[in-house]
């Protein structure tokens, strides 16, 4: 059965590619997008470009945190679902800017949820992160482990935005599934993420900068199945749920370059920088709860993953460092 739901930084990476699913199946779609210059509009209008030709896609350009457009958007449309994946993103730019993150994860989510309760919008799901975990050396990472030491301003306003959702749930019955996310990659990815920079790098044949000495992990989980796990949550959201959506496979720094100069078929060198504060030595999601409850099971690995994304990169032509 169809529905017709609102996904807030639609325009964006992620949100992108689940509007474009959700109009595949039959849904419609309301895409919410501020369109801020931290990410160049150029590129987010690019990547939806083709989606605002479609029957059931409408665009609102707007900011979450505007109370009197959300009103206006919820009076004139019939949401039933909410897919809010707006937020400020990046560890590293947050280290700078805390108070603009907390300002948009926190105060546009607790707006986007205070619409939600006004207009009766039963289901809802929370973008969140796999950086709620926090710099853990114990892997996988279970959706019950403790999440109240996080790493970076970033990480805060995630973790925040969840209890946030969890109390929405408990007052006000909202049906809420938060969702981290752990390193999601593949077409459409910001030009400032390490896979797209790195590629950038090795086809421009300049060094890779790479920061630290190559033993962090990071598990690299494709969009497509980010996208497959975000709408089985959507169609079994009940109550209050967190689950993990990854890969269940850490990849050191050093082996993902390795695959990214496989997968382009070129020689590199690298350029060794000093390490990130903020950073996490390792990340690595346990699946068993998200396999259990949703069916969730990703499908591309990082080998066929990073082939799949060369492939677009060079589609693109885009050989610029950012």
């Amino acid at each position: 059965m169809s529905s017709n739901v609102l996904v807030t930084g639609g325009a964006g990476f992620i949100g992108s590619h689940i509007c474009q699913r959700l109009l595949d199946r039959g849904d419609g779609v309301i895409c919410l997008d501020s369109f801020e210059p931290d990410y160049d509009p150029a590129l987010k209008r690019s990547n939806i470009a083709a989606l605002t030709e479609r029957v059931g896609f409408d665009l609102i350009e707007g900011d979450i945190r505007d109370k009197s457009l959300l009103d206006h958007v919820a009076k004139t449309r019939r949401i039933e679902a909410v897919m809010h994946l707006a937020a400020r993103t990046g560890v590293r730019s947050s280290m700078t800017s805390p108070a603009a993150y907390a300002d948009v994860n926190f105060h546009g989510t607790a707006q986007i949820l205070e619409m939600a309760r006004d207009y009766s919008i039963e289901n809802f799901i929370f973008a969140s992160s796999s950086s709620v975990y926090g710099d853990r050396i114990e892997t996988p990472f279970k959706e019950s482990d403790s999440v109240d030491q996080p790493a970076s301003p970033y990480a805060a306003t995630k973790s925040a935005g969840e209890l946030l959702c969890n109390s929405f749930n408990q007052i006000f019955g909202i049906n809420i599934s938060c969702l981290r996310y752990f390193t999601v990659y593949g077409p459409r990815q910001r030009p400032g993420m390490a896979i797209h920079r790195f590629c950038s790098m090795i086809m421009q044949g300049k060094p890779v900068s790479m920061y630290g000495d190559g033993s962090s992990e990071r598990d690299y989980t494709y969009i497509d199945d980010i996208v497959d796990g975000t709408l089985l949550a959507l169609d079994k959201c009940a109550g209050f749920e967190i689950f993990n959506l990854g890969n269940h496979q850490g990849i050191r720094l050093d082996e993902l370059i390795e695959g990214i100069g496989r997968s382009c078929d070129l020689e590199y060198s690298i350029e060794r920088q000093p390490e990130h504060s903020g950073d996490v030595s390792k990340t690595c999601a346990c699946l068993e709860k998200s396999r259990a409850r949703l069916g969730y099971e990703p499908k591309v690995s990082i080998a066929e993953g990073l082939d799949r994304f060369v492939n677009w990169f060079s589609s693109q032509n885009q050989t610029s460092i950012c």
